[in-house]
This record gives C-alpha cells, sequence and structure tokens, in this order.
C-alpha cells in the first residue's frame, strides 16, 4: 500500500498571502509560516532553490521549524536545468566564473559559466541538501527541464549522470516538451528514467504548446510524483512577472476525479506518490489538494472554504493519506524566470 502525499505548489505567493484565507492573524514571519504550515501537511517542495543555489543553514532552519516526518522536495537550481539564472541573485564566487562577456546581461546561462565553477554547483547541492537527507526529511530533487531541452544523446547522458552527483538522493524530472514524451519517444525516455532510477513526474498541464508534455502517467522508481499546474491554455505560456498569473486555474471536481483514478495506478507501482497543486493562484491549488484528499479517502488538515467546490462522498480504497501534502513557493516572492530559451543554437547540457 503506497504512502500517498497530496498538497498543493504555494507556501509563500504573495497572492496566497494577500487572500487571507489560509494564514491565521498574526502569522507574519517567514519562520511563523512555516511552522504554521507544518501543522497543516507534510510535504513541501522548495522553490527557492531554482532561483539561488540552496544553503546548509537553511536547511538546518527547515529542520528545526518543522516536526519529525515532515518531508522537503526541493527544486535543483535553474542553472543545472538549463533555465536563465537572473544576474544579480548569484552568490559572489558564482557571479566571478561568469564569462566576461555575460557579465552585462540579465539572465546567465550555463555556458556563461566555467566548467570549475558548475561542478562547485554540484557540491554545493551534495552538501547543503545533506542535513535533510541524513534526517530521512528530503523527498526527492526536482529537476524541471525547459522546452529546449530535447531529446538527443546528449542530454539523455546528463540524465543518466544526475543519480552519480546527487548520490543517496531521489531525483525527480520534468519535462516541459522537448519531445522526450512524445507518442513514439515516450516508451523509450520510461526505460531510460527507470534504469538510471529516476523518477519521472506525470502532469497536468495545457496541451498544443511546445512546452506542452501529455498527461502520461508513469512510475519509474519506488516515488512517483504528479504535478498539476491547472488547464489555463490563455496564459500558459504568458509572459509575466508572477507566476500566479501563469497557473490561475481552480480545478472541477470532475477534472479531480480523473486524477483519483490516476493516482490509484500509480498507487499500484510504486511505494510514495507525490500529488501537487501547482495551480497557486491565492489558495486554490490548497482548496483544490483538500479535495482530491478527500476523494482519495483522506481526511485533509484543515477546512475546505466555502465555495464552488462541491463535496462529494470521498472515493473509497486502500489509499494510506497522509494530511495534505504541499508543494510551496519557498521564498521566491514574486518574477520568475521565463523559460527563455539561451540565445544561439539549442544544444544538450554535456
Amino acid at each position: 500500500m503506497a504512502r500517498i502525499l497530496v498538497g498543493s505548489c504555494s507556501w509563500t505567493d504573495p497572492t496566497l498571502i494577500a487572500c487571507g484565507r489560509f494564514y491565521p492573524p498574526g502569522v507574519t514571519s517567514a519562520e511563523a509560516r512555516l511552522r504554521y504550515y507544518a501543522t497543516q501537511f507534510p510535504l513541501v517542495e522548495v522553490d527557492s532553490t531554482y532561483y539561488a543555489p540552496p544553503s546548509e543553514r537553511n536547511s538546518r532552519l527547515w529542520l528545526e521549524r518543522t516536526p519529525d516526518g515532515f518531508v522537503f522536495n526541493v527544486k535543483a537550481f535553474g542553472l543545472l536545468t538549463g533555465h536563465p539564472a537572473r544576474a544579480e541573485r548569484l552568490p559572489a564566487w558564482l557571479r566571478e566564473a561568469v564569462a566576461p562577456a555575460a557579465r552585462t546581461k540579465k539572465n546567465v546561462y550555463r555556458k556563461n559559466v566555467a566548467e570549475d565553477a558548475v561542478e562547485r554547483l554540484w557540491e554545493v547541492h551534495r552538501s547543503a541538501l545533506e542535513p535533510l537527507r541524513a534526517a530521512g526529511r528530503l523527498g526527492a530533487v526536482l529537476f524541471q527541464f525547459p522546452p529546449w531541452f530535447v531529446r538527443g544523446p546528449g542530454n539523455e547522458r546528463y540524465l543518466r549522470e544526475l543519480p552519480g552527483r546527487l548520490p543517496g538522493m531521489t531525483v525527480a524530472v520534468e519535462f516541459r516538451g522537448g519531445g522526450w514524451m512524445d507518442d513514439d519517444a515516450a516508451p523509450a525516455t520510461l526505460r531510460l528514467l527507470e534504469d538510471a532510477g529516476l523518477a519521472y513526474v506525470s502532469v497536468d498541464e495545457p496541451q498544443g504548446f511546445r512546452s506542452s508534455t501529455p498527461p502520461v502517467v508513469a512510475a519509474t522508481a519506488p516515488l512517483a510524483v504528479a504535478r498539476l499546474h491547472g488547464r489555463n491554455a490563455e496564459t500558459w505560456e504568458l509572459r509575466t512577472g508572477a507566476a500566479s498569473d501563469r497557473f490561475k486555474y481552480l480545478y472541477a471536481e470532475r477534472e479531480l476525479a480523473e486524477w483519483v483514478t490516476r493516482v490509484r495506478a500509480l498507487e499500484e507501482r510504486a511505494q510514495t506518490v507525490h500529488v501537487l497543486f501547482n495551480n497557486n493562484f491565492e489558495d486554490w491549488g490548497m482548496r483544490n489538494a483538500r479535495r482530491m484528499t478527500q476523494l482519495l479517502g483522506g481526511a485533509p488538515a484543515g477546512e475546505l472554504p466555502d465555495g464552488d467546490m462541491t463535496h462529494a462522498a470521498a472515493a473509497s480504497g486502500d489509499v494510506a493519506v497522509e494530511g495534505v501534502a504541499t508543494s510551496a513557493g519557498g521564498g521566491a516572492a514574486g518574477a520568475r524566470p521565463t523559460d527563455e530559451a539561451p540565445d544561439g543554437p539549442q544544444g544538450s547540457l554535456l
């Protein structure tokens, strides 16, 4: 029987805080929000590490502020997934490793950074996340790849390299297009991930875009992950300063029911399943996560707000649902780097 954690991808999103429907009065500091959050949910996805490398200090603070058994999923730093990184957010040692021609640019890509600095980035990830791993509190390190991380020999080699880069840590992989899950490529992609010991991230998102990945449900490791981004096609590829604008979508009851069936399928194939709602506008992700927990037969930690979510009977089944798992923003309030491809030919990360 799989251990299923269900939740939403927002912890510090400005619209979540501003709506006033989740945090109680007086819960206003970063520490207080995480402490409160951990009384409601057993899992959080740290998003701030996508924008700046993780730190051991933060890992230890997260452990201190949450109870035993609380689990963190952590996003890999953007440079390691082929995304741009904002130059002003780079640590000093990494800024110094940027090629002179790129130092005046707003965004920095991996190709702009000396290889020895990239090696140091891997070591930073290992050392920074070690406290979480050693405490048994690290769920996965999430590598979310951009559309220009296209299927090919070089990028296949890069995927196979990931477990060796982060020994003892579960690595989860999410594709945004790139041809990996096209009908003719999906079986080989899933075999590659399974052979490498990488957890495939099943997704729900708008279809028909360059960055779209079909909602194929698969488990390639003991951990299976599903991330639900909403179905707002009008904003999916919108260049906006706030992530919540892109993922402004509240799942309907019938849409959640579709995913109950899919989660049950993952439960048959994995030891642990994470279901994460990334529709992080206001408290919409929280509401959907709580309802999903009910549909799976579990009891959410908090009450559903009054509104447009119906109260159908919870689906039955032999599923262990531990509260509501939450994937949280982790501190990157406001602007996110857009999925802007690097200049020049789009090659592999190796």
